[in-house]
């Protein structure tokens, strides 16, 4: 592989960005994960002259008949798109009172910072497949990638895509079902890939799964129309369950088994499930499950294995079976 390393003045990249001949953030890249205080702490990097580690870049499509093409940012874009937020005055960073925003510097120090050189790594005309496993290399060793992160450099296809698209349903947000951070480094991807998975074969063991089905249906998944119109409704069955936001039942655990067990009643086995006398048993389960939490008495046999089965290695495929089995019980005590 023959990669050269030279320096680009800040400008050119900002400039490059701006007429999207510098493409920031390819398909398999991460999502960006860095807080505002990461992002205010490198701006004043920049602005105080110090160095920052080397970005690699490659190429990206050409146009044969303008001579026009594009590069790819291989690894930096965290880094590139916050100074091109700082320059451009983004609403997505907050600036403290001590940092002067880019159109307020003096002229000089717009200069200086527009000058600054980036050492830049061009890996030259590579195929997609190379420059992902660079990415992979490159990140092995840095910033470390999460499971989805990884997947997400390896499999930009059918099953990816419709994880992501479940991910983003208003029932998550509207549930607080994941976390800032579960968004920023792809967690919430994992999870769904993980939910959809399971329904679609039987628990298995944390994420072990996960990979093979982005596999199986990197090119196609057909099935994705019929399967998210089935996901929309269990999901708008436990939205009708009604339960408080702060209820055991949207912890991440409780949540996928309830959703799972609910799945196979509600569509695969096409139970006509009404929500009040679900609700009534799980509220009864569930109870009961919180005053075992707190220590304040034993539960049933049912109870005490559930909660130790969603309490350690929750994700286990024994403690996620054991976890179905109870759940799927409670649920028949409504039909």
């Amino acid at each position: 592989m023959d990669t050269s390393a030279s320096n680009r003045r800040l400008r050119v990249l900002l400039t490059a960005i701006g007429n999207t001949t510098l493409i920031p953030q390819p398909e398999f890249q991460r999502r960006l994960v860095w807080i505002n205080k990461d992002k205010v702490e490198f701006i004043r990097t920049v602005l105080e002259g110090y160095p920052f580690p080397e970005i690699y870049i490659a190429a990206g499509k050409v146009d044969t008949k303008t001579g026009e093409g594009a590069e790819m940012l291989v690894d930096g874009q965290q880094r590139i798109t916050t100074l091109y937020q700082y320059f451009k005055g983004s609403a997505d960073l907050r600036l403290p009172k001590d940092l002067l925003s880019y159109d307020k510097l003096e002229e000089e120090q717009q200069v200086k910072f527009l000058e600054y050189k980036v050492v830049v790594r061009d890996l030259g005309n590579m195929s997609i497949e190379q420059i992902k496993q660079v990415f992979q290399r490159i990140n092995s060793t840095s910033y470390g990638l999460n499971a989805m992160e990884i997947h997400n450099a390896r499999y930009g296809g059918e099953f990816k895509k419709f994880a992501e698209k479940v991910s983003q349903l208003d029932f998550f947000d509207d549930y607080r079902i994941f976390t800032s951070t579960d968004i920023k480094r792809m967690n919430d991807v994992m999870y769904c890939a993980s939910l959809i998975a399971t329904v679609m074969s039987t628990y298995f063991n944390r994420d072990s799964e996960v990979e093979v089905f982005l596999d199986k249906f990197n090119d196609e998944f057909d099935a994705q129309g019929d399967l998210l119109r089935n996901v929309e409704a269990v999901l708008a069955f436990i939205a009708r369950l009604n339960f408080p936001p702060k209820s055991r039942i949207y912890k991440k655990a409780d949540f996928f088994t309830l959703f799972v067990e609910l799945y196979k009643l509600l569509i695969t086995a096409a139970v006509d499930l009404k929500a009040p006398m679900v609700r009534r048993e799980l509220e009864t389960f569930f109870g009961s499950v919180d005053i075992v939490s707190a220590g304040l008495e034993d539960g049933t046999v049912d109870v005490e294995r559930y909660y130790k089965a969603a309490l350690q290695a929750s994700n286990d495929r024994g403690n996620r079976i054991a976890r179905g089995e109870i759940i799927n019980k409670t649920l028949r005590a409504a039909i």
